[in-house]
């Protein structure tokens, strides 16, 4: 035993499932066959088919009935006196030539109530809206009467039932009425046909049934008015056009049967007690059902246990999983006090191959990511050290022009701005500004530019409040503001804008600076795009700012140069929006 045990448990888990369901299949499928055949096959056919034929029956001489009712109401509308009648009431315009002509609706009328005993009354709207009734009128709802009129419309001609209510239990039929004479084409309308019927004597009347009748359209109650229970209780049951089911109500059992008619679309059913010739088969039934829950929850049972046993391992691999999901590399490959010697299944292998695939990883990861790390980090320190001391030569060069043409005070201001920028060049803490610090090395610059250029520089700055927190590379505007001076401004004599201007677009943040200057001419400009042409003198290139913004956000950012206007350059910066940094 323990060998065939030890066999089973190194089977792959498909053929274990298989071995299992083939077994309870087979056990649950034999027992429940033998007993079930034994138990319902007493009673059940011969029960279903009895009743089966007494509610055909019943339901067949219903709908006759009906279908007389129903062919009357067309012979009423096709009725040719009432339909002259009709005619003239429409065309009467004094009071009195519709009164006597609404006496004589009545009285044909009259002649159809009376040779119909299940009918209540024949009540026909005219074409003036007035009510004419003939038998036991009862008067109708105004929202019903809307009702009808609106579903004999839809109907155009042809019968519609409507079904009773709490106010009125009369089961109606309705047709609009139209003029079909040789002389009248259009089917000019002429009035609405109800007809009350009494549905609760015609189902007594051809009830073969020993039971109680119930007939119902979709979730609607045609007879009787207070069913034995209600219709949501037993909707569940009720599957195909015909069948039969038990329900339980009041602590007494009924037998069901339920057959839907093809012509009107309505269910009927017919309600059944048990009596005391059943009680053994009830018995024989009860101890299957009995039988068959005791079988189903040991199967459950050992099911659980057997699934849990498939599972766990699965539990504790997803464990693993998520650990090395959140990049604990080391702690998914190590093994826990509780994990137990695994099977050589597939699952064993399976925990296996991830064991030896985390610790590659974490191998991989150890001697790779901290050294790419730290070349990226090397090689953003190096190109932003470019950038610390390229513009003292053209600030102390302002400094000492001031100085030896004009000796004024104005020196001190020039060397606030000086050391301001020296501070946040030299200063390699910080390598990511929002752009209002960075605007303020701007001012500092523009500060000092203008007293050599004086009014020959015009700064100008559209940036709004709120994208001020955005944060960009250090010294990203400053080295673009120093070559719009060098070549908009330094080569003219006249006065040069430079503008600084911050907006969101589709791409992202996007940061303009532009200048009224001579542009660039298009070589000139497809070269600097390619990183092929530096800038003049010992400025800091366009292509040290791309690419210090491209190692700080992504290759998805950087510069993007505009030269073709008639005048001026314009270059954009695109980095990434505060959701995406």
């Amino acid at each position: 035993m323990q060998k065939w045990f030890r066999s089973f448990r190194h089977m792959k888990i498909k053929n274990k499932i298989s071995v299992l369901f083939a077994l309870i299949i087979a056990v649950t499928f034999s027992f429940t066959f033998l007993v079930q055949q034994y138990a319902f096959s007493i009673y059940d056919g011969q029960l279903y088919d009895k009743s089966a034929q007494v509610l055909n029956l019943s339901s067949a001489a219903i709908e006759t009935k009906l279908g007389r009712i129903d062919q009357m109401s067309y012979d009423i509308i096709a009725d040719i006196q009432l339909q002259s009648t009709l005619l003239s009431l429409k065309n009467a315009e004094s009071e009195y030539d519709q009164h006597i002509l609404r006496q004589k609706v009545i009285d044909r009328l009259l002649t159809y109530a009376g040779s119909e005993p299940t009918i209540y009354s024949i009540q026909l709207f005219d074409s003036h809206g007035k009510e004419n009734g003939a038998g036991n009128v009862a008067p109708i709802d105004p929202d019903k009467s809307r009702k009808i009129m609106t579903l004999t419309k839809e109907a155009e001609g042809d019968s519609r039932w409507i079904f009773p209510d709490e106010q009125d239990a009369a089961l109606i039929t309705a047709r609009e009425i139209r003029s079909f004479s040789n002389t009248n084409f259009d089917l000019e309308f002429l009035g609405t046909l109800v007809i009350r019927i009494n549905i609760g004597k015609i189902a007594q009347q051809f009830s073969e049934a020993e039971g109680d009748l119930i007939l119902f359209s979709g979730e609607e109650i045609i007879y009787p008015k207070e069913p034995l229970f209600r219709l949501a209780d037993i909707r569940r049951s009720i599957g195909t056009s015909k069948g039969y089911f038990t329900q339980k109500v009041a602590d007494h059992t009924y037998f069901i049967s339920y057959s839907n008619s093809s012509n009107t679309g309505w269910t009927y059913m017919n309600i059944t007690p048990f009596n005391q010739v059943f009680e053994r088969v009830i018995f024989i039934k009860e101890l299957v059902v009995f039988v068959f829950i005791a079988i189903f929850a040991l199967v459950i049972l050992l099911g659980f246990r057997f699934s849990g046993s498939l599972t766990r391992p699965i539990d504790n691999l997803i464990a693993r999983m998520k650990m090395a999901e959140k990049g604990n590399f080391a702690g998914a490959h190590l093994q826990t006090v509780d994990d137990t010697p695994m099977s050589m299944d597939e699952m064993g292998l399976l925990h296996r191959t991830f064991r030896l695939m985390v610790e590659r990883i974490n191998t991989l990861i150890t001697e790779n990511y901290a050294n790419q790390l730290l070349i990226k980090e090397t090689e953003f320190k190096a190109l932003q050290a470019q950038i610390n001391p390229h513009f003292l030569y053209n600030t102390l060069e302002s400094i000492n022009w001031l100085a030896k043409v004009n000796k004024q005070t104005q020196i001190s201001n020039m060397v606030e701005s000086l050391g301001f920028l020296l501070r946040n060049s030299i200063n390699m803490k910080a390598e990511i500004l929002t752009l209002g610090e960075e605007l303020e090395v701007v001012k500092s610059y523009v500060t000092i530019q203008k007293y050599r250029f004086d009014d020959r520089l015009n700064f100008k700055q559209d940036v709004p409040d709120e994208l001020l927190h955005h944060r960009l590379p250090k010294l990203t505007l400053q080295p673009l503001l120093e070559n719009a001076i060098q070549y908009a401004l330094e080569p003219t004599i006249g006065t040069s804008t430079i503008t600084v201007k911050a907006e969101l677009r589709e791409e992202g943040f996007c940061i303009v600076v532009e200048d009224d200057g001579p542009g660039m001419l298009q070589d000139t400009l497809e070269r600097l795009r390619n990183g092929e042409m530096k800038a003049k003198g010992k400025g800091i290139g366009l292509l040290n700012i791309d690419e210090r913004i491209k190692i700080a956000f992504g290759e998805q950012y950087g510069i993007r140069i505009d030269g073709s206007r008639e005048r001026g350059t314009r270059i954009m910066i695109v980095l990434p929006r505060e959701e995406e940094e």
